[in-house]
């Protein structure tokens, strides 16, 4: 039980840090194009990888943190369906060069991302 509390705290944290994150990249690039969605989840994939680099590193982290940081925090942080929903109001609007930009932009910088924190969190 005490895990599960811990895995809802991460999980608002998170979501928390999403809205917050979103909000100021909007609020400073402007709504043409949905960078804060996109900064969150490149970002998060970063993180992501590092926190799976330290788990599997010298850090050892516990089986139990690591499922409060990658499924609590993590998964309340990154944001597959916004990313959905954006890219395809996108698409609907004939809007391909963004759509293609925002697709082709997050699944490859994440993946980018993801393996440089991975790789990071195991030399650390």
């Amino acid at each position: 039980m005490q895990k599960l509390a811990f895995i809802a705290l991460a999980g608002a944290l998170g979501s928390l840090s999403r809205y917050g994150l979103a909000g100021l990249v909007h609020r400073f690039a402007g709504a043409g194009f949905p960078y804060g969605t996109f900064v969150v989840n490149i970002i998060g994939s970063f993180l992501f990888g590092l926190v799976w680099g330290f788990s599997e590193g010298r850090l050892g982290f516990s089986p139990e943190l690591r499922i409060i940081l990658l499924t609590g925090f993590m998964g309340a942080f990154t944001t597959f369906s916004t990313f959905a929903f954006e890219s395809t109001s996108m698409l609907r609007t004939g809007q391909l060069l963004p759509f293609a930009a925002n697709v082709g932009g997050q699944i490859i910088v994440g993946f980018t991302l993801l393996w440089l924190g991975l790789a990071l969190g195991k030399a650390i």
